[in-house]
């Protein structure tokens, strides 16, 4: 086997928790074309299994992930526009898979997160961080831009600090990226992180699983939307929907009745 062939591990948890891991830890946990497709891979799967209500995005080592790697780099550097512009559109796919997951998707950061790494974080829908993490996004100190990541790395810090970032490529700290937006808890180093992060399970194993599904939806739908006629029906009928589905009925009833719901594990 291969250094690449185990360098995406999919880990199964208990309570319908999955863990995508990025397992290169003597190359920073750096991408290129052979892993980007296994990373679309293994998310495609566990977006597809019933039994996944979470997923979390993690990676072995003292990083997160250098972004991309350098053989990557320097055979795209050879390759044709039109290669080149293929391997974009991959790692476009990437993002976007991540990004839209059906469900929750816990983003833990440890050391450095770079380049396209930086965008990863973004696609996550909660990010967990250490004091020691940085950021940065380099791709100018090579001569290049941020480009397929910066659609979801501009959502979460802003137009603002991304037209700061993307030109300078200076590093960030964890407490920037939260304050910025692309880190939402920053703990005092791993052992708390892992700690953080099985709290935030435990709560998202209260929530009806289709339920997230929905709300995650939602943001998609009203974010950067006029409040008009249109996302006001629209919001209208989301909620009705979902109060007459099955998920909803029961969870609804379970208050009611001050009983939990059929979805959470003490009632199983």
């Amino acid at each position: 086997m291969t250094e690449q062939e185990n360098a995406v591990l999919l880990n199964r948890r208990p309570e319908g928790i999955t863990e995508v891991v990025l397992n290169r830890p003597d190359k920073r946990n750096a991408f290129d074309d052979v892993i980007i497709q296994q990373l679309i891979t293994a998310l495609t799967e566990v977006n597809q299994d019933a039994d996944t209500r979470v997923v979390i995005l993690r990676s072995e080592g003292k990083h997160f992930s250098a972004g991309a790697d350098l053989g990557w780099m320097r055979r795209m550097a050879e390759n044709s526009r039109q290669e080149n512009l293929d391997d974009s559109r991959e790692l476009a796919r990437l993002m976007n898979v991540l990004n839209h997951l059906s469900k929750p998707v816990i983003g833990l950061v440890q050391g450095a997160a770079f380049g396209g790494a930086v965008g990863l974080a973004a696609c996550c829908d909660i990010v967990i961080a250490t004091e020691q993490s940085s950021f940065c996004l380099s791709e100018v100190k090579l001569g290049l831009i941020p480009a397929v990541i910066s659609p979801y790395v501009v959502r979460a810090i802003g137009e603002r600090q991304a037209r700061r970032y993307f030109i300078s490529a200076e590093v960030f700290t964890a407490r920037q990226a939260q304050e910025y937006g692309l880190v939402h808890i920053v703990c005092d180093d791993l052992e708390a992180m892992d700690l953080r992060c099985n709290e935030l399970l435990q709560h998202l194993a209260m929530n009806g699983p289709e339920a997230m599904k929905a709300a995650k939806d939602l943001v998609f739908a009203v974010s950067h939307k006029p409040i008009d006629h249109t996302v006001i029906d629209d919001t209208a009928h989301r909620i009705a929907d979902i109060r007459v589905g099955e998920e909803g009925q029961e969870g609804l009833s379970a208050f009611l009745n001050k009983r939990r719901a059929n979805w959470t594990p003490e009632s199983k």
